[in-house]
């Protein structure tokens, strides 16, 4: 296993989601002075292509300047690199043979963390970008362990989810909030006793309505965050 040394952060996709899980990972962090944190090292360039608009055919592709952040954490000395955005890992097969240091999956951590659970949920709602679904990679994981997936329609896509996650882009988090939260009451409706909020922008949006659906909720990139902490300090206390 590759020493955790230092994580890298390809982020920028967009930089409020990168705050939102730097946030995490302090959140995360049993920490009684500075040197107890993980190092970390972020790639926080918002302009990076657009990934709906790519993976829709209407504009060109991120892989470029996704291989160009990989290069710069790479040189940088990340030891580890965690993806935040869930569509960029699209490109992940691409991006993890460019890199020295190995990428975190996102979809793996969060079908763990939800098997590791106390509860595991029969149905989960699954909110993410058309991209994330059209990939499958959470739907493969969670059938595989025999966890039925609620999906948006591609109406609720259009009403709700691509204007609410637009919304938090340009800073309106509550706005954002309310149209996220109406798509989660429909995918709880439909039968789904967990969401999994997979697009960055959908935590921090439906926390700014107060919504009741973040106690029903898996957040991948909380999940995400305390592997990393915890493969911090697994790797720290060796030495």
């Amino acid at each position: 296993m590759t020493e955790f040394r230092r994580l890298g952060i390809l982020g920028g996709m967009g930089p409020l989601a990168t705050l939102d899980f730097q946030q995490k990972i302090l959140a995360a962090t049993a920490a009684q002075r500075d040197q107890d944190h993980v190092p970390v090292v972020v790639w926080n360039v918002p302009q990076i292509a657009d990934r709906q608009q790519a993976l829709a055919g209407n504009g060109p592709s991120p892989l470029p300047q996704l291989l160009e952040a990989v290069k710069g954490l790479n040189q940088a000395g990340a030891s580890h690199i965690a993806i935040p955005c869930n569509t960029a890992h699209y490109w992940y097969n691409e991006l993890a043979a460019a890199s020295a240091a190995p990428l975190l999956h996102i979809a793996d951590i969060t079908a763990q963390t939800i098997l590791e659970a106390s509860f595991r949920p029969q149905a989960v709602g699954l909110i993410a970008t058309q991209g994330t679904l059209d990939a499958g990679w959470y739907q493969a994981r969670f059938s595989q362990a025999g966890i039925r997936v609620v999906i948006p329609t591609s109406d609720e896509l259009a009403r709700w989810f691509v204007p609410g996650c637009y919304a938090v882009k340009r800073g309106d988090l509550r706005g954002g909030g309310q149209l996220l939260n109406l798509l989660a009451d429909k995918l709880i409706a439909r039968g789904a006793q967990k969401l999994v909020l997979a697009c960055t922008e959908v935590p921090p949006a439906l926390g700014s309505v107060g919504s009741r659906h973040l106690s029903d909720s898996i957040d991948p990139g909380a999940a995400l965050a305390n592997v990393c902490v915890r493969m911090w300090h697994q790797s720290h206390a060796a030495f």
